[in-house]
């Protein structure tokens, strides 16, 4: 196979996790712009945080991931959201973190694809596919 192949079968692999990573988080972006943060609230001051750290969901779920849909400065925001799962980990999901659920898989496993996807982004970059091209 060329280097050209090569290439854009790996500009395209970078684009297909871009979009879907971005996608997803997204999602959970949208549901907080649209219902509140009021139970991260809650979390984030329960656990003696700042509140204002709640208000980091917004760059987590509605910033970040709108960086990685577009490719602009791509690096920062799947960063953004690997910050983002590890503090939704700490807060939520630390008490799951050795176990497996009902059916052998690890009780994590939706975050710990997030978290690692975002990091798999972190370094490989946003592909040839992207606004900034980086």
């Amino acid at each position: 196979m060329n280097s050209i192949a090569t290439s854009s079968n790996s500009d395209a692999g970078r684009l297909i996790l871009r979009l879907v990573l971005g996608t997803l988080i997204l999602l959970h972006g949208v549901h907080k712009l649209i219902y509140g943060i009021g139970p991260i609230l809650q979390m984030v001051q329960g656990a003696g945080w700042p509140a204002f750290i709640a208000y980091g969901v917004y760059v987590g779920e509605v910033v970040a991931p709108l960086l990685l849909i577009v490719g602009y400065f791509a690096r920062i925001g799947a960063g953004l959201i690997v910050i983002n799962m590890l503090v939704a980990v700490v807060l939520v999901h630390l008490h799951s973190i050795g176990q497996l659920n009902g059916v052998g898989g690890w009780a994590l496993e939706l975050q710990g694809m997030y978290l690692f996807t975002a990091l798999a982004l972190v370094f490989l970059g946003p592909g040839r596919f992207s606004i900034n091209r980086r």
